[in-house]
């Protein structure tokens, strides 16, 4: 069960890296959010656009803090 926990943290870690790098890129927002969204289609996930910016809003709220 440790080991698990170990796991999903690694995992966990990793995505809001990439995450943070992503939103801490020196590219337009725009530009970040539809790459965000055409690679999230690739993978089969299907966002409206609101839901899109809602997801990069809490990310950016709990990046600030």
């Amino acid at each position: 069960m440790k080991g698990l926990n170990i796991a999903l943290a690694v995992v966990a870690g990793a995505v809001a890296g990439a995450a943070v790098g992503l939103l801490f890129a020196p590219q337009k927002g725009s530009d970040t959010r539809s790459q965000i969204k055409d690679y999230l289609r690739s993978k089969g996930i299907k966002l409206k656009r609101g839901e899109l910016e809602e997801i990069v809003d809490e990310i950016q709220a709990e990046i600030e803090g």
